[in-house]
């Protein structure tokens, strides 16, 4: 089994605790770096690792050729957000997190969110369902469409924003102005 370098640059020294605990439990993934800070990472960086688990607010930092994952500790913007090949949330569980890991290493190294398109009127549509909280079958119902096209339309707006979860996904439709937050 390969094992993946891992490096956490996150200033919670809790947040980046928590997330190196919950790595541990699983055999692919080494923490080579926990640090606090990007300039504490780069001035003790022996190696590239293969993913870094970065900050937000390092959003436009070069980590070299590393996958790049964000770690989600508060609301940000969708133009933050697509800077990261994946994200993750301070309430993903471990299965996520090492779910979230695994896909963005075995996803093209050359994946760029940011080079995305806009949403089309009908993934706009079925984000705004998901906002609100609709299962994929109730979402087929409501517009008239299988749930096989259901899927395909979340995979794309997953692919399009970068963002996984349905809190996240909820918090871009309110910044975008897809939905107000009154309709929550």
């Amino acid at each position: 089994m390969k094992r993946f370098r891992v490096a956490i640059v996150e200033p919670s020294a809790i947040v980046a605790e928590g997330l190196e605990s919950m790595l541990s439990r699983y055999a692919e993934y080494e923490i080579v770096y926990n640090v606090r800070s990007l300039s504490e990472y780069q001035s003790q960086r022996a190696s590239d690792p293969d993913v870094v688990l970065l900050a937000l607010q390092y959003a436009h930092e070069d980590v070299g050729q590393a996958t790049k994952i964000g770690i989600q500790t508060a609301i940000a913007d969708s133009d933050t957000l697509r800077q990261f090949q994946a994200t993750v949330s301070i309430y993903s569980s471990a299965d996520e997190l090492a779910k979230i890991l695994r896909e963005a290493l075995d996803s093209p190294a050359d994946t760029n969110f940011s080079d995305s398109h806009e949403l089309s009127e009908r993934e706009r549509d079925v984000l705004v369902l998901v906002a609100k909280g609709y299962t994929t079958k109730e979402i087929a119902t409501e517009l008239f469409i299988s749930p096989h096209t259901v899927i395909s339309h979340r995979k794309n707006i997953v692919h399009k924003t970068g963002i996984r979860s349905v809190a996240g996904l909820t918090v871009y439709a309110v910044l975008n102005k897809l939905i107000d937050s009154e309709q929550l």
